[in-house]
C-alpha cells in the first residue's frame, strides 16, 4: 500500500513552501516533493531580493491580497525590508497611472514628486525632467531564499514530510483521492497541490528567461538601503526596468519581461550576454545615469512562468476537484507567496477563500 497523506504539495519553491507551512500548521499530514535541493538556482525563487509594493500598478484587485501578504510576512519574522519605493515614468504612462489608480481606490498614503524633487530627496537619482515619481512608503524587498527557508522550517516543525530531489512524475485522481508517482515511490492523499512553476503541465503557459544584473555602487552612501528606495521605471511605453538598494551582492537591476520564450525550462541558456547588459544600461540611463555606467560585478538568470494576461492561476484542475493548480506568477508573484499559501490551504481544507479568486480561474485562459 502506498504511504498516505492528507495533502501532497508538488514543488517547494515560493508557493509550495508557503502552502506546506500553512497546511501543516492546521494539523494536516503533508508530503512536500521537490525536484531540486533546497536553495537551488534553477527556477524562480532564488537570489537575494524580490520587490514588495502596496500600490499595485497592475490592478487594484491585488491590493487586498498584498495587505494580507504583508501581515503574513511580518508573522514569519525578519524577512520584510521596508524602506519605500519609487514608481517612475511619464505622467500618462502605464506605471504611474496604474499606481495612482490603486492608491486612489484603496486610499493609500503616497506622494507624487517631480524629477527635481526626487533628486533632492534621493541623491543617486538624476531623472529626466519630463518624468515624475510616485512614492510608495510601504514598498521594499524580500529575500526569497530566506523566505522559502523560513516556510520550509515552519512546515517541518509542524510535521510535514519534505522530500528533495524527488520530483513528481505523474498523478491520477478519482472520487476517493489522489495517487502520485515519483522516481522513488508511490503515495496517496486526499488532495494534491501543484506548485511546479515552469514545470506545470496541462495549463497554457509560457516560460520566459529573465536576466538580472548586480553593479558596483558608484557612490556607496547614495545606494544604502536607508536612503535608496526600490524603484521601477517605465523606460518606454509598457516596458519597465527596476532595481534595489545596495545589498551584499551589489546594486541589482533588471528589465522586466524582456527575455526569450523557451520551449522547456530544462533548455534555458544560463549565459547572460553583454548585449543584455547594454540594453539594461540604456534603459536606466534616464533615471540613474551613474549606475548605468557602473561596473557589472555579477549576472544571472531566473524563470518567469507567464499566463497570457499575466494574472495568476489559483484553481482546481479541470480533471479533478482534488487537485489544485497554483499560481503561475508571471514574474510578479513572489511578494504574494505568504498569502497564496494561506489561500491554498483554505481551498484544500475549507473549499473556499475569503478573497475573490475569479480573476485567477483556469477557464479564462
Amino acid at each position: 500500500m502506498p504511504r498516505s497523506y492528507d495533502v501532497i504539495v508538488a514543488g517547494l519553491g515560493a508557493m509550495g513552501s508557503s502552502t506546506a507551512a500553512h497546511l501543516s500548521r492546521r494539523g494536516k499530514d503533508v508530503l512536500g516533493l521537490e525536484r531540486w535541493i533546497p536553495g537551488h538556482q534553477n527556477a524562480s525563487s532564488h537570489g537575494d531580493s524580490r520587490i514588495i509594493r502596496e500600490m499595485y500598478f497592475e490592478h487594484p484587485m491585488y491590493v487586498p491580497l498584498l495587505q494580507r501578504a504583508y501581515e503574513l510576512w511580518a508573522e514569519l519574522g525578519h524577512v520584510l525590508n521596508i524602506h519605500g519605493g519609487l514608481m517612475i515614468g511619464p505622467e500618462n504612462g502605464m506605471l504611474v497611472k496604474g499606481t495612482l489608480r490603486s492608491a486612489s481606490e484603496h486610499s493609500l498614503a503616497h506622494e507624487v514628486l517631480t524629477a527635481s524633487e526626487v533628486r533632492k530627496r534621493y541623491a543617486a537619482f538624476d531623472m529626466r525632467s519630463d518624468l515624475i515619481a510616485v512614492v510608495d512608503p510601504r514598498a521594499g524587498w524580500l529575500d526569497p531564499e530566506q523566505c522559502n527557508a523560513a516556510h520550509l522550517k515552519a512546515a517541518a516543525k509542524n510535521g510535514a514530510d519534505l522530500r528533495f530531489e524527488e520530483p513528481l512524475e505523474s498523478w491520477s485522481a478519482d472520487a476517493n483521492g489522489v495517487k502520485v508517482t515519483t522516481s522513488k515511490g508511490t503515495y496517496s492523499a486526499e488532495h494534491l497541490v501543484l506548485c511546479m512553476g515552469a514545470w506545470t503541465r496541462d495549463v497554457p503557459l509560457e516560460v520566459e528567461r529573465q536576466s538580472v544584473f548586480w553593479f558596483d555602487a558608484p557612490n556607496r552612501s547614495d545606494y544604502e538601503r536607508s536612503v535608496f528606495p526600490i524603484w521601477a521605471y517605465e523606460y518606454k511605453a509598457g516596458h519597465i526596468s527596476y532595481g534595489f538598494p545596495r545589498l551584499d551582492r551589489g546594486v541589482k537591476a533588471s528589465i522586466m519581461h524582456s527575455g526569450e520564450i523557451v520551449s522547456s525550462p530544462e533548455t534555458v541558456d544560463r549565459v547572460v550576454t553583454d548585449d543584455e547588459l547594454e540594453a539594461l544600461r540604456n534603459a536606466i540611463t534616464p533615471v540613474l545615469p551613474e549606475l548605468a555606467k557602473a561596473e557589472n560585478r555579477e549576472r544571472g538568470t531566473c524563470l518567469f512562468t507567464n499566463t497570457r494576461d499575466h494574472d495568476f492561476v489559483i484553481d482546481f484542475h479541470p480533471r479533478s476537484p482534488r487537485v489544485l493548480i497554483s499560481s503561475a506568477c508571471s514574474g510578479h508573484g513572489f511578494k504574494f507567496a505568504s498569502v497564496v499559501g494561506e489561500i491554498q490551504a483554505d481551498l484544500v481544507t475549507e473549499g473556499r477563500s475569503r478573497f475573490d479568486l475569479t480573476p485567477f480561474r483556469l477557464s479564462r485562459l
